[in-house]
Order: C-alpha cells, then sequence, then structure tokens
C-alpha cells in the first residue's frame, strides 16, 4: 500500500512543471465516510501503522496503531448504540486532548451522529445555550477541573441529555455519569457499516465569533476530503513523520491539524495532553518525539523565540505552518534565523478548510497567507460582491460552483438568515478582508467590522497590531477606532504591557513614535490605553466590539 497515493482514491489531482499543485478535484463515492473508508481501510491494509503518539504532562504515554483505531472506534460506536445514539443525533465531546476524543470521532462518524466538539471552558450558561441550539442528546466529557459540574448544572435547565459518559483518568465516579473506559470495553469489537451518506450531517462547531452567540456551523461527510490539502500540501505531512498541530480538540484547528487530512496521508499525530501552556514544555516534546512537521498559531511561534529555541535540539524538524493570525515578518525571519525553515502561512475558518496558502513547492512572501488553494475559487470584492484590482483592499469570498462545494459549510444549523447573510448569490463571504498583490498574494487587513476608517483612510488593526508587538514593552494589544469629537475616528491602542515596563506618558509618546517609523505616520495611535487585561472569546479571539462599545459609551 502506497500511502503517498492513498489520499488519490478520494480526488483528481494535477501539478505545474515545478511540482506545486495544480488542481484538485473531488472524486468520492455517494457513501463516503471518513471512518470506514480512511481509517478502516488503511488499518485492513496495514494494521500495524502507527496512527498517534499521545503522552501527558505526567509522564504517561500511549501509541496507537490505525488497527487499533479501528477497534477501538468500533467499540466506542457500539457503547454508543447500546446506549440509544443513532444517526442524526447530535452528541458532544469535552475532551480537551484526551485520546478518547479520537475513538469517538470516528464511532459517531461510523453511526452517522453529528459531532458537537466544544472547548473546556464554557459554563453552565454556555452549556444551556449549546445544549438547546444543537438539541444535545449525549455528551462525553473530561472529569478535569469542574467541566462535569458545570454540565450537570446545564442539565437542571435542559432535559435533553440522555446519557453522559466521563473519562476519568482514575478521579473516581461521578453520580449520574457512565465510566467511559468500562462502558466501551464491555461493548463489542464487530460493527458493520452503516449506511450514511457523504451529503449526510456529520460536525458542527460553535464558532465562538467577535459578536453575538455563537453560530453552529455544520459540515457533512466531504468536509475530511477538503482537508487532504491542508495535511498533503500545506503541513507536507509524511507517511512516515509525526505531525504536531497546536490545538485543543474544542477547536476547528484540531480536526484540520490532529486528523482528517493527515491520517487519510497515513501519518502519525502527535497529541500532547496538558492542562497548562509552556512554551519550553512544548518545544522539549518536539525535541524528544523527533516531530517531523509543526503548525500553530504564529502567538506559540512568538512564545518559541522568547523562550530561547537556540537552546532546544530542533533538527527533526523538516517543515512548519502556521495561520489562525496573521503572521508577523519579524516572527518569520526569527524562526528562520534558527531553524533554517520558512514558516508557511496559510488561512482558512470553521466554516471551511485552507481557503489561501503558500502551499508545498512555492516560495512564500513573508506575511502573505499565501495564494488561494485549488480547491476554492478565491476573490477580493467590494461591498457590491464586485472584484477589486490587486493592491484594493476587499472581502475574501468563495465564488461557489453550486448548491454546495467540498469543504465549505453546509448552513448555520437552525439559522437560514444567517446562512443567506454569509452565503448567496453564488458567493460565500468570509468576512475577512484582504488585497491581492500582483503575483497573487493575499496580504490579511482584518475583519470587515473591524477595519478602521480614519481621515480618509481603510487601516487594517493587524498591521500596526502588528507593529507595537515588535516593541519589548507590549505583552498584547488590540487596535481599534475611538470615536473623536474632531476627526470623526481615530487610531486606539489597548496594550498589555511585559513585567518590566509600566504605564506613562513617556511610554505613550515612545509607542507612537515608534509606529510613525515603522508604518506610514497617519497609522499611529493617537489614543494608547493600557490594561491589565483584553476581553476575549472562550477560544481566544480579542472581542475589539467590546472596547469599540466601551469607548463609544465614553463619548
Amino acid at each position: 500500500m502506497d500511502m503517498n497515493t492513498f489520499y488519490q482514491r478520494f480526488v483528481d489531482v494535477s501539478f505545474d512543471d515545478k511540482g506545486v499543485l495544480k488542481t484538485f478535484e473531488p472524486n468520492y463515492p455517494a457513501n463516503f465516510n471518513f471512518g470506514y473508508d480512511v481509517v478502516d481501510a488503511i488499518a485492513a491494509e496495514e494494521p500495524n501503522r502507527r496512527a498517534m503518539i499521545w503522552c501527558d504532562s505526567d509522564g504517561n504515554e500511549r501509541v496507537f496503531t490505525y488497527g487499533e483505531m479501528k477497534y477501538y472506534s468500533d467499540k466506542t460506536a457500539n457503547m454508543f448504540l447500546r446506549h440509544g445514539i443513532k444517526k442524526g443525533d447530535a452528541v458532544m465531546l469535552v475532551l480537551r486532548r484526551h485520546y478518547e476524543f479520537w475513538f469517538s470521532i470516528v464511532a459517531l462518524h461510523k453511526i452517522g451522529a453529528i459531532v458537537v466538539p466544544a472547548s473546556f471552558l464554557p459554563t453552565k450558561k454556555d452549556y444551556v445555550y449549546r445544549f438547546e441550539s444543537a438539541g444535545i442528546k449525549a455528551v462525553v466529557c473530561s472529569s478535569v477541573g469542574e467541566i462535569a459540574e458545570q454540565v450537570d448544572l446545564a442539565c437542571k435547565e435542559y432535559s435533553g441529555v440522555s446519557c453522559k459518559f466521563l473519562v476519568n483518568k482514575g478521579q473516581g465516579r461521578v453520580d449520574g455519569w457512565m465510566d467511559f473506559t468500562e462502558e466501551m470495553e464491555a461493548s463489542s469489537d464487530k460493527l458493520d457499516r452503516m449506511d450514511t451518506l457523504a451529503t449526510d450531517p456529520m460536525l458542527m462547531y460553535f464558532s465562538s465569533g467577535t459578536t453575538g452567540y455563537p453560530k453552529m456551523v455544520l459540515h457533512n461527510y466531504t468536509y475530511p476530503i477538503g482537508h487532504i490539502i491542508t495535511a498533503k500540501f500545506w503541513h507536507n505531512v509524511d507517511p512516515d513523520g509525526i505531525h504536531l498541530t497546536y490545538s485543543d480538540t474544542g477547536w476547528g484547528k484540531s480536526v484540520w491539524g490532529k486528523l482528517y487530512g493527515q491520517w487519510t496521508c497515513g501519518t502519525t499525530v502527535f497529541v500532547y495532553d496538558h492542562t497548562k501552556f509552556a512554551p519550553s514544555d512544548l518545544l522539549h516534546m518536539i525535541e524528544k518525539y523527533r516531530i517531523t512537521t509543526f503548525c500553530a498559531p504564529p502567538t506559540i511561534y512568538r512564545f518559541f523565540i522568547k523562550e530561547g529555541m537556540e537552546n532546544y535540539d530542533l533538527s527533526s524538524l523538516k517543515y512548519a505552518t502556521t495561520a489562525g493570525e496573521a503572521l508577523n515578518p519579524e516572527v518569520f525571519n526569527r524562526f528562520k534565523e534558527y531553524t533554517g525553515l520558512s514558516l508557511m502561512e496559510g488561512f482558512g475558518q470553521t466554516e471551511s478548510t485552507l481557503l489561501t496558502a503558500n502551499l508545498v513547492g512555492t516560495t512564500p512572501k513573508p506575511g502573505s497567507m499565501g495564494k488561494p488553494t485549488p480547491l476554492y475559487h478565491i476573490d477580493i470584492v467590494d461591498e457590491d460582491g464586485k472584484s477589486v484590482e490587486p493592491g484594493t483592499v476587499g472581502e475574501v469570498v468563495v465564488r461557489t460552483k453550486g448548491d454546495h462545494d467540498v469543504g465549505v459549510f453546509v448552513e448555520y444549523y437552525r439559522n437560514p438568515e444567517k446562512t443567506y447573510e454569509a452565503h448567496h448569490d453564488g458567493l460565500y463571504h468570509t468576512g475577512d478582508t484582504a488585497w491581492m498583490d500582483e503575483d497573487g498574494y493575499l496580504w490579511y487587513v482584518g475583519r470587515t467590522d473591524d477595519v478602521i476608517k480614519a481621515s480618509g483612510y481603510r487601516i487594517g488593526p493587524f498591521e500596526i497590531e502588528s507593529v507595537l508587538m515588535e516593541h519589548p514593552a507590549v505583552l498584547e494589544c488590540a487596535v481599534t477606532g475611538a470615536p473623536d469629537p474632531i476627526r470623526g475616528t481615530v487610531v486606539k491602542a489597548t496594550i498589555i504591557l511585559t513585567k518590566t515596563y509600566t504605564p506613562s506618558p513617556e511610554l505613550v509618546k515612545e509607542l507612537q513614535d515608534y509606529v510613525k517609523k515603522q508604518t506610514a505616520p497617519y497609522k499611529y495611535p493617537r489614543i494608547v490605553e493600557f490594561v491589565d487585561e483584553l476581553p476575549k472569546t472562550i477560544s481566544g479571539k480579542i472581542k475589539r466590539v467590546d472596547l469599540r462599545a466601551k469607548d463609544n459609551q465614553k463619548a
């Protein structure tokens, strides 16, 4: 079995004369199911191929083969079936980085249930909203912290949860919860293929945007096929290598980098199960386990650089990618200085797979999120939906081919108005703005709601935030537009300082001058406010809308 070409069972591809992916046409059976057609197919032909290395911060370690993943997912599927979970039921997984997440998600795919991954951070109120909105029937969660307690409180207000499974990791029984391991082990490992269609609902994420309540992003069974580009042509995974994407299982980034594309390419995913992030620990894991490909948001790379990457043996790394926020060129340059590797930036959303990227074989431009991937027809448009010229800022859209494009979400579940608002007349509106240069590379500007219109200019907050983050005084920052009685709107920077700096008028002036020197003078923040924390969503996105609302109240 050639794992370098296994993915071609589901897509037709071609390459240009430089070996860069040129075309990517999905070609899959009508009943495509990742659980059967990828996990079980590899298990049948190469049962001993390594699928996962899992370890935790207590020193525990387990290695799983594809054969074992089939075995455990089949037993888990039968466990769910025994307890009344059936096709179309919504099941929430709150499992941090426990390996039971992979048993569960593959099992639920096999029986046709809708998987709803969730963060471990929500409170009772958040769970009630999610349970009611999605119609959750079962919950599988970790007992770490107060997760089970918050779920129990929510269930006092929502009666639809019929069964609860706890991955307790030896922490004892909890009333009202079934022990996941006991129930799974008591279940049969014999599972006949169940009837599912590629167009059936499969996966749903609550997208915690920076405004309003989270929307439910629904994907069908074709979604994993779109992530072949993610793994094969962006992450550049090796069937004999070890890939690490840094993400909790509650976020879409996890299935982007720890499941669909990676296993379709037959590689090993590495999972470090920990509760508290420390850059030194993660660097040690890369060093110890000889990770070959790595993906993380730019913030993680910034932490690596500050930690002192030169003190670790990272020679096993062959490729590195980044997404989740725009990449500061300084981070790009420093990482390359230490490792010799160019960070290959990409861009996508919970609603999609990889939209644009610096694909394997291309030459990146530091700070650019690359070119459109061949799965999508990407365009930059104005407020009327008309294409703009190179160099002009507009909204990033997908010109869709029909009712549904592989990789693009099906709908915002139970919300036809929001669905139509984002996807109508042949365009999926991402809500993100960018501009395209003459070579076809895209440069991120910001969310449509975050673009600042001041002094006759359209200013993207990221460019200013990127400059400020290079100053040693700045730990975190957010740039917004603030009301001004004379100019209408001015640029404001809300900043968390590093430990060695304290607020002062002199520091304000220093930061303003720093921005003036590094970018166009009109972009400097006329208002600088120092704070102890920034408002964020549970997924860590800065809620600029809250900062703007606070300033508008003062005006």
